[in-house]
C-alpha cells in the first residue's frame, strides 16, 4: 500500500454544515475503505489547512479517485501527498550515487 497525505479545507458548504462532518468522515473512511484503502490518522488541525490525514490506497489512481469524489461532495477541497516512508527515503538518497 501507498501512503497519501491529504490536506483538507472545508468550503462554505462544508463549514456551514460543520456539524455534519463527522457522518462525513465516517461516509469517507467507508469508500476509501470500498475502495481497497484506509484511513491511517485523522486531524482536525489550525492553521492553513482545516483538516490533515494519513491514508493507504493500494495505488494512485485510486488515491486520485478518492480525491475526486470527495471534491464532487462540495464540501472540501484536497491536496494529496504521496508520502515516501523512511526506508525508501534512505534508499532513493543511497541511489544518487
Amino acid at each position: 500500500m501507498t501512503t497519501y497525505v491529504v490536506l483538507l479545507n472545508w468550503t462554505e458548504q462544508g463549514v456551514k454544515n460543520v456539524r455534519e462532518s463527522p457522518k462525513r468522515l465516517d461516509a469517507a473512511k467507508k469508500m476509501l475503505g470500498d475502495m481497497g484503502g484506509s484511513f491511517k490518522h485523522f486531524f482536525l488541525t489550525m492553521g492553513e489547512y482545516d483538516m490533515v490525514a494519513i491514508c493507504e490506497a493500494p495505488d494512485d489512481a485510486v488515491a486520485a479517485r478518492f480525491a475526486m469524489t470527495l471534491g464532487m461532495g462540495g464540501n472540501v477541497r484536497t491536496r494529496t501527498l504521496k508520502a515516501f516512508p523512511e526506508a525508501a527515503y534512505r534508499e532513493l538518497v543511497a541511489s544518487l550515487g
